[in-house]
């Protein structure tokens, strides 16, 4: 047990307690084996971990905004002070390119989203003060007073690593405790990004068990944690299975949980575009299909396209693109599994399969680009099978004959995190996109015009959330600052407290210019003078 990793509980990097087992990283490209133990804890590192976190809620909660964003830019100084180790250690254990995804992309995503938080921390907006003068009462959004619980997905390790990524940043900058737990595709990149937090907690004289991490642990004691009522609330992103499975635990002792669960990301071409540009919208989809071996929850799983020759040559175009192209490597021997046993759903529910469809024959993880086809008629009649979401370089083409047949393929999506229409720049299309985005827009969190939806910009405006069952709550987003923040917040009411007493934000003096919304109006103003 000794020469196992040490997880972080209570302020300090000690072995598992009752470790029931151990686990290894692997290479997804070879299927190696990654030299390096890790442990599964048990239920006494569980019960510690969230008893430490307990103990110093409180305490986080009191903690001046400046020492929270202090920690979060300290943190993200040090992600970018190691910046070269942490791709290399990324790269072995998803495979995932060191350029320009992981040095280029992620990485400074993820340190420019902590300092985002820390900006949104400073100002206080993320917690909407308003001011009712004439009824007394005065109410914000503050910390919750409790831990949360993040859970990592498998394919962000750093932008939503539960040590590291959106969930851990906006938890923190509501001054709650975390308690990460890593994914198991990449141990090695966890730990050294929860050494370059529990650093940056020291230095900047944080609760030592403000931050926790552990590395994994089974299902049966992980449920029972995610229905422990000591908790405040839970992060996930993963498997809709699985944020079910969190899910429904939380709901019996009431706790707020924010799950990502699935999402196939709907593009519809529109006649007149695919006219226009039709052979470089067929590169375009190709190359968002399969960016990252299609390993995005925003990847575009389902494109209407319509009948007739102008969508033929599309097809064949896309075609000729997939077929051409060398398998891709997955994550793990789980995620190859999932994909091709989702695309045996796809074509069992009436799907062709045009390129692509089986695995690669490399030593890793890996599966062909794969495209199928499907006209509108089967699509109508089986949706719910054929919106499987196959996570990897696969989409399905559904074909229609007409704009009536692609708003009624737009009202029978279930809900997504984006959904895509492309129209011609002639106009052509707008009366078009107005029937099927009217179907669409209830349906998905971003609506995007003339763009695949991989792209996330972390950005105040962004939602990357949606309707069920991309998410389990149609109002938040887990990307964006200050939005992302207030996820893990409570609503604080104060009525008629004096105003010594009250919150910095809610008192008459305004010195750092906060927006408040003051009887009705907002100002940034004192409110003797307001």
């Amino acid at each position: 047990m000794s020469s196992m990793a040490p997880v972080l509980i209570a302020g300090s990097w000690r072995q598992a307690s009752d470790a029931t087992g151990h686990f290894n990283a692997e290479n997804p490209t070879t299927g190696a084996a990654i030299a390096g133990d890790f442990p599964v804890s048990g239920a006494a590192d569980l019960e510690a971990a969230l008893s430490a976190a307990v103990d110093v809620a409180a305490e986080l909660a009191a903690t001046p905004p400046e020492r929270i964003a202090a920690f979060l830019e300290a943190y993200a100084d040090g992600i970018d002070a190691a910046a070269d180790e942490l791709i290399e250690l990324a790269h072995a254990e998803t495979a995932l390119p060191r350029e320009p995804r992981l040095a280029k992309a992620e990485l400074p995503r993820t340190s420019g989203q902590l300092r985002q938080a820390a900006a949104a921390v400073r100002g206080y907006r993320w917690t909407q003060p308003v001011i009712d003068t004439a009824a007394g009462l005065r109410s914000h959004l503050a910390p919750l007073h409790k831990p949360v619980l993040v859970f990592g997905p498998n394919n962000f390790p750093y932008a939503f690593n539960a040590i590291a990524g959106s969930d851990f940043a906006s938890a923190i900058a509501a001054r709650n405790p975390v308690i990460a737990k890593a994914h198991p595709s990449h141990p090695h990149t966890s730990r050294r990004l929860a050494e370059i937090a529990h650093a940056a907690l020291l230095a900047t004289g944080l609760p030592p068990a403000a931050v926790q991490m552990l590395y994994h642990f089974d299902n049966e004691p992980g449920l029972r944690l995610c229905g422990d009522s000591r908790l405040g609330a839970i992060g996930f992103t993963g498997s809709r299975a699985g944020g079910l499975a969190i899910k429904a635990a939380a709901d019996r002792a009431g706790i707020p949980v924010y799950v990502e669960l699935s999402s196939v990301n709907p593009v519809f071409m529109l006649p007149g575009i695919l006219a226009e540009q039709g052979e470089a919208l067929a590169g375009e989809f190709f190359a968002s299909c399969t960016m990252g071996s299609g390993q995005f929850c925003t990847n575009p799983g389902v494109v209407t396209v319509p009948t007739g020759a102008d969508g033929d040559a599309f097809v064949e175009a896309a075609r000729q693109r997939f077929a051409a192209a060398s398998p891709s490597v997955v994550f793990s021997r789980g995620v190859l599994d999932h994909l091709a046993s989702n695309v045996d759903v796809l074509r069992a529910a009436g799907a062709d399969c045009l390129a692509g469809g089986a695995r690669g024959n490399g030593p890793g993880y890996d599966y062909q680009p794969t495209l199928l086809s499907v006209d509108a008629a089967t699509f109508l009649r089986n949706p719910a099978a054929l919106q499987t979401e196959a996570f990897g370089p696969t989409s399905l083409l559904v074909r229609a004959a007409d704009i009536d047949t692609m708003v009624a393929l737009a009202a029978a999506f279930e809900g997504n995190l984006t959904g895509t229409l492309y129209r011609a720049a002639d106009g052509r299309d707008d009366a078009a996109w107005q029937r099927v985005a009217a179907a669409l827009r209830p349906r998905v969190g971003r609506l995007i015009a003339n763009r695949m939806p991989t792209g996330v910009a972390v950005s105040p405006a962004m939602n990357h959330g949606g309707p069920y069952p991309s998410t389990g709550h149609p109002g938040f987003t887990a990307v964006g600052m200050p939005a992302a923040i207030r996820r893990f917040a409570a609503l604080h009411s104060y009525d008629h407290v004096p105003d010594p007493l009250l919150p910095a934000e809610l008192r008459d003096r305004n010195p750092g210019g906060v927006p408040r919304l003051v009887d009705g109006h907002w100002s940034d103003a004192d409110l003797e003078t307001a």
